[in-house]
């Protein structure tokens, strides 16, 4: 098995019996340049066998093998999918959460600026583990994921869901497009941004949206705090690789797994 990645917890996630879970930062792998270290992205231009070195490396902190690993094809959706066996090689679904009731399948996500949300019932041993960015996260991907886990037997009064590392409303600029769609959607959402120094932009607070729909759904949300742009030794990013001009970038994994 390889070395297991350090990473990151969150307190009541850890304090749940038959759970372990981890928010892993771009450190502990094997990647070079603009990739270092720990680069988690199938999608990215790094070297493939690097990329499944550090993914077995995260998997290894959570007790499994790199083939009980199972992230899907991230596409800013809603559909959140059950797993019951990881996922033939090649064969990942369209899904933007995941969710399972068997234990030792490590549930992932990859992000480099949107919010990884892991979620955990311990009494009803139900795990799952989402991907919001602001198009999911308005569409109600964190629903369809609370609504996944309840169908494998989870009770969204026992939920207790954390937000990982996510770009913070300080470095989260957006097109006045972005705030019009929420604000049209329910127009308490304005409250979530707030003007930046350029006509027709706007700085978004996205974790603290996510969060709120979370409790909204009637799950106890928390969230770490850690800003994946203005942490650049810790955190991939993608807005910060635009803004870099960098070619390309890592992306980090959160991921959850119900013990045997």
């Amino acid at each position: 098995m390889s070395v297991a990645a350090p990473h990151l917890t969150d307190p009541r996630l850890a304090a749940l019996p038959g759970i372990r879970h981890g928010f892993f930062t771009r450190a502990g792998g094997v990647s070079q340049g603009i990739y270092a270290s720990l680069n988690c992205g199938v999608g990215s231009a790094d070297d493939r066998a690097k990329v499944l070195e550090n993914r077995g490396r995260v998997a290894a902190a959570l007790g499994v093998g790199l083939e009980r690993l199972a992230s899907p094809y991230q596409v800013h959706g809603t559909d959140a999918v059950p797993l019951t066996a990881p996922w033939p090689s090649g064969q990942r679904p369209r899904a933007d959460a995941v969710v399972t009731d068997r234990h030792g399948i490590a549930l992932a996500v990859g992000t480099a600026d949107c919010g990884p949300v892991l979620l955990a019932d311990a009494s009803a041993r139900v795990v799952g583990a989402a991907h919001a960015g602001w198009r999911g996260a308005l569409a109600g991907i964190l629903e369809a994921a609370v609504a996944a886990m309840e169908e494998l037997g989870a009770h969204r009064g026992e939920i207790v869901a954390a937000l990982g590392p996510t770009i913070s409303q300080a470095n989260y600029e957006v097109g006045s497009e972005v705030e019009d769609r929420y604000v049209t959607a329910d127009r308490a959402n304005a409250r979530f941004f707030r003007r930046s120094a350029r006509d027709g932009h706007s700085l978004f607070d996205l974790p603290g949206y996510i969060v709120e729909r979370l409790t909204a759904a009637g799950v106890a949300a928390s969230q770490l705090s850690a800003c994946t742009y203005a942490d650049g030794e810790r955190f991939f990013s993608y807005r910060r690789a635009t803004h870099r001009g960098e070619p390309d970038y890592g992306r980090q994994l959160s991921a959850i797994v119900l013990l045997p």
